[in-house]
């Protein structure tokens, strides 16, 4: 299986999009992004990168595979 490695936020962001994702919308403390109905809630803009823990909870949240993001 490929490995995921930490991103920046900004990257992230033009992935979840290229995914097919809208967004970024703020709903309270966090951002949110949606796709059909779904919405995620990611982790609010700061100078470290995302960790990969992290990006696989999200993952896991939003129905995205390994390979679509590695892909993408």
């Amino acid at each position: 299986m490929p490995r995921l490695f930490p991103v920046s936020w900004g990257t992230f962001i033009r992935k979840m999009r290229a995914l097919g994702w809208i967004g970024p919308h703020q709903e309270g403390k966090h951002p949110v992004m949606s796709k059909g109905g779904k919405s995620v809630i990611i982790p609010n803009p700061h100078r470290s990168d995302i960790s990969v823990d992290l990006l696989a909870k999200i993952f896991k949240q939003a129905g995205i595979s390994r390979d679509d993001w590695l892909n993408k």
